[in-house]
């Protein structure tokens, strides 16, 4: 471990802890005692770090407002305010959705289904543009103000930098704004698919989104809106079980790598 403020590897560790229980180290080149969580975004908080992203998955994973994940955590022996959990949720949700997103990156499929959904933000109905390849895989999702060419150019410009390559072939349904975006972006020699039943897979994969946006009567601002979106496929789509040649997966085996991906995911952002 190097020290925060100088980046010195000359330090060693104390017996003293923190109240929250964190070993402190000192640093011999710069004179400077620090404990485990500093310089991490974890750093100014009064609760573990692992209680703070555990409230933060349970809001993105399960349908569960604000005093729903309080009244968790005050079983688990921890007195937090509903308000509380809602800055947690504003400062680490863009960390889980862009940790997630680097995990992912370059791993797409070459057939791309694209498609936008409806969700309502401040009494208004915004498009959340979504995307995924054959096998299911989230490719990126994007909420925009307007559904028009600039905004369906500016999706295949997020879907390209984080697949890191181009598709063979897409699926869109009719909207006409696709046809001359991917023309732009991607170019004529990609197959592209217009049909509204040849994208009912994407279609059907909206469900999951519209099943946990429901219960929040929607959105009060559009940054907020933008960013439970884009976390919440995110975690969806890292913590899905895939199936290969339409096998059935017992569930004690999805239980195993739900857990496993869990445990995983708590120690990589704590980390």
């Amino acid at each position: 471990m190097s020290c925060p403020h100088c980046l010195s590897s000359s330090v060693s560790k104390r017996k003293h802890r923190t109240s929250l229980g964190y070993r402190t180290i000192y640093c011999r080149d710069c004179d400077r005692r620090f404990n485990e969580r500093t310089g991490s975004p974890f750093n100014d908080l009064q609760f573990p770090t692992d209680i703070v992203l555990l409230a933060v998955l349970w809001r993105l994973r399960y349908k569960l407002g604000f005093r729903d994940v309080a009244e968790l955590l005050l079983q688990r022996g921890f007195q937090v305010s509903h308000e509380t959990i809602r800055i947690w949720e504003f400062r680490f949700a863009p960390l889980v959705s862009e940790h997630l997103r680097l995990k992912r990156r370059g791993i797409a499929g070459r057939s791309w289904y694209l498609d936008e959904t409806y969700v309502k933000v401040s009494g208004r109905w915004r498009y959340l543009y979504r995307a995924i390849d054959r096998e299911g895989n989230l490719l990126d999702s994007m909420l925009s103000e307007h559904r028009d060419k600039h905004a369906a150019r500016r999706f295949l410009r997020r879907l390209i930098d984080s697949a890191e390559r181009k598709p063979l072939r897409t699926t869109t349904d009719k909207h006409p704004a696709y046809t001359k975006a991917i023309r732009w972006i991607v170019g004529r020699k990609v197959l592209h698919r217009h049909n509204q039943y040849l994208n009912n897979r994407m279609e059907q994969n909206h469900r999951h989104i519209k099943q946990r946006y429901y219960p929040m009567l929607g959105f009060a601002k559009f940054e907020s809106a933008s960013r439970f979106c884009t976390a919440f496929d995110e975690l969806r789509n890292y913590l899905r079980v895939r199936a290969t040649d339409g096998e059935h997966i017992p569930a004690e085996v999805r239980r195993k790598i739900f857990t496993d991906k869990w445990s995983t995911l708590m120690a990589e952002l704590s980390a």
